[in-house]
Formats: structure tokens, sequence, C-alpha cells
């Protein structure tokens, strides 16, 4: 059923403010003096491994009550999993009343931890390169809507009653984010599609079909699916009607862009790898990969992405400094894998040794099985350094004592710190 007309996203003026930004306002956003009033969460990409993380940090604002006062959550790649759940589960979840854990863990953590039981991606390489009238992009999608989302689409999101879902991937061909959500998907270079009917498994294929090996996702629409003049310059076929598209953090790492626009407090959990030293050296022969063409192009693709990161987290944390009042300003803070607990000066934290979150950090961005070990360390992880984080610099050292989510894996227990 189509919304009613009060429902509709109303387009504010083009406008286009400091383009030398890592975040940058650009036609179609509504430039103000300052943001306004909400809470978003973003969830960066990272595979099962950044899934996981963010299951842990959910876990945790679930429980200080944050969740329910959310108005927008976006995400990228192994993040939009995680996010397609929540927003699938979110009028079950009784946040209004201050939710269950165990709905919870049955609505969010249940079949995310199913899915991290199963290696999707290297069938999908498989069955994508080898059999006719298919793509690797397609059997991701199709893994993901057998294995977590069924047949929910983009309308199954939440509407007003819940945030604003928006999950992001990259158009490889205009070279700036695809957004997918509820109301609408859009690029603002080639248009907006209002109210799309698109699989949800879908749109999260797309938003992790990471490089080299999974992108790209392919999409196929007709040209009058698009509101005309909705397009800053390439409203056009093969633009409007053949998008290929590739993961969100190809353009924006922790699915900032969409999030820092709009709302003035911004939680950002970053469940991204770090990016290795690596001399080339390939056994005895010194530099010998970097003759390699393939092997360049790998690690010239790590070194853009460890650089995207990087400045999207500067972004956040020179706003999180900001003059209060100021254009820059952002209430909120900053989570990731490769923190350290020690860092945020919190005297209740839970203990997270480095020697053990450095080797969660490590864990390969894939989407391919993980023990339960490792899952409920993953989670665990995510949890403790939200709760430092958010007790820190949000809620305040009293509010709410943490418990583990899988208190047999706790970290800290089987090891002893740095």
């Amino acid at each position: 059923m189509t919304p009613s007309t009060a429902e509709m996203p109303l387009d504010p003026p083009d406008e286009r403010v400091d383009s030398e930004a890592p975040v940058r306002f650009i036609p179609g956003d509504a430039v103000e003096e300052a943001p306004r009033e909400g809470i978003a969460l973003c969830l960066s990409g990272g595979g099962y491994r950044a899934m996981l993380f963010h299951l842990g940090t959910l876990w945790r604002l679930h429980e200080l009550g944050y969740l329910g006062q959310l108005t927008r959550v976006s995400s990228v790649s192994g993040g939009s999993i995680t996010a397609a759940v929540l927003g699938l589960a979110w009028g079950r979840l009784e946040l209004d009343s201050g939710g269950s854990n165990e709905v919870f863990k049955e609505e969010v953590v249940k079949p995310i931890r199913k899915l991290a039981g199963k290696t999707i991606d290297t069938p999908s390489v498989l069955a994508g390169g080898l059999l006719p009238g298919t793509t690797i992009g397609d059997r991701i999608a199709a893994a993901y809507r057998s294995h977590l989302l069924g047949d929910a689409t983009l309308q199954d999101l939440p509407g007003e009653e819940g945030p604003r879902f928006v999950i992001n991937a990259t158009n490889l061909q205009s070279g700036v984010l695809w957004r997918f959500s509820r109301p609408y998907m859009r690029d603002y270079r080639v248009g907006k599609i209002e109210w799309p009917q698109l699989s949800l498994a879908t749109a999260v294929a797309a938003s992790s079909a990471f490089p080299p090996v999974l992108c790209p996702m392919r999409l196929r629409f007709d040209e009058d699916q698009y509101v005309p003049r909705t397009g800053d310059d390439l409203q056009r076929p093969p633009f409007t009607t053949n998008p290929t598209l590739g993961d969100g953090g190809i353009y924006d790492n922790l699915g900032l862009e969409t999030a820092w626009k709009r709302c003035k407090t911004v939680l950002v959990s970053d469940g991204g790898g770090a990016m290795p030293a690596d001399c080339g050296k390939l056994g005895p022969l010194p530099n010998w990969r970097w003759r390699d063409w393939g092997s360049q192009t790998v690690r010239v693709l790590k070194v853009v992405d460890n650089q995207v990161r990087s400045l999207r987290k500067r972004q956040a944390i020179a706003g999180y400094k900001a003059t209060q009042g100021s254009k820059e300003h952002r209430e909120g803070t900053y989570w990731g894998i490769r923190g350290h607990v020690a860092d945020y000066e919190l005297g209740s934290s839970l203990p997270a040794p480095p020697k053990e979150t450095r080797k969660l950090a490590e864990v390969p961005t894939r989407l391919a099985k993980l023990d339960d070990a490792t899952q409920e360390r993953l989670i665990n992880w995510g949890y403790a350094i939200c709760d430092t984080a958010m007790r820190r610099w949000v809620v305040g050292e009293n509010a709410g004592k943490p418990q583990w989510p899988y208190q047999e894996n706790a970290l800290g227990v089987s090891s002893g710190s740095d």
C-alpha cells in the first residue's frame, strides 16, 4: 500500500557546502545552521567480524535504553546485515516499555548467530562464477534470503514507528553513495525511486559486496520508476536502468555520511579491520609480490580503504571536540574493534586485555563460518567497548551495571592482559 502524501519524503533545496570535507552536503540535502535533534547509530563494515561486534553494541545499547531513542541507523557492509535484522525485528522488541533481553536475544541475536555459523562467500563465488544465468551478487543475496531475511523488502523496515534505516552501497558508475531506505533509494547524481519494493536481501548484498571477489552487484530498473528530475547529472540510461554497485565501505566505511548531516547526536560503532604493514616479500624473493599486478591492486584497495576510514574517523572525533553550538559539533561517541578500554579512563570498564582484543580485530573480513567461542567473544567485545564509551561520554558512569552477554567466553579471564 502506498503511503499517504503526508509521509512522503520532501526534497530540500540544493546547496553545496565545504566540498573538501570528508562529509559534505550534496544536492538534495537539507543545509541547516545546526543538525536536527535526534540520535543516529552508524554501523561500519567488516564482514561477519563487524556483524557480531555490532551485535554486542546493540545488546548494550538495548540495556541502556538507547535503541528505542534512535532516529536513524546508517550501515555499510557487515553492519548492514546486523541493521537489517534489527529493522525487521523492530516492532517486536517492545522498546517503548523498556524491552526484554530475552525478546532481543530471540529476535536479533539468534538469527545473526545462526548466519555466522554458515559460510556463504565461497559457495556464492563458485556458483556465481560457474553457473550460467547468475552472478556472485545474486548468490550472496539468495544466501541472505535463505538464511536470514526471507522475502522481506525495504518496505518491511520501520516506518514512522521507528528510526530511519539507511543501508549504504557505493555506485561504481557515479562514484557516490547509493542509499537504500524505506521511503526511497537514491543516488543524488542518478535520481530517486520512491517506496521501493526491492528485496531487503538484495540491498544488503549490494552493501556488503566488498571487492574484489564479491563486487559488483548489478541491479535492473525501468526508467519510469524514477521520480523525474531528481538526479543531478546522470539521470539517464544506463545509469538509471543498470546501476552497478559495490560495498558501501568503498565510499564510506563507517556509514557516517547520512547520519552526520541529519542528527545532533551520532554514535559510531567501528568493526573495521586493521591494515597490516607488508613489505611485499615472498619467501626469499624480496618485493616479488609488488611485481604482480593482482597483488598490487589488492594492496592499493586496502590503502584506499584505510584512508577512507581514517578520514571519517577524524571527522567524527573532531566533531565531538568542536565548540558547542557550532555547525561542526556533535554529541555522542566513537568506539572501535581496534580500540582499548583503558583509553576511555573509565574505572569501572569490563576487563578487555589488548592481547585478546587484537586477535578479535584480526578475524578476517569474510562471510565465513565462525566457531561459537569466537562469535561470543566478538559479541562480548562489542558490548564491552560500547558500554565503556557510552558510560564515559554519553550516559554517565553509573548508568546500569554491565554484565558479559556470554560469561563463559568473557574477556580477561582465560589470558592475561598486556
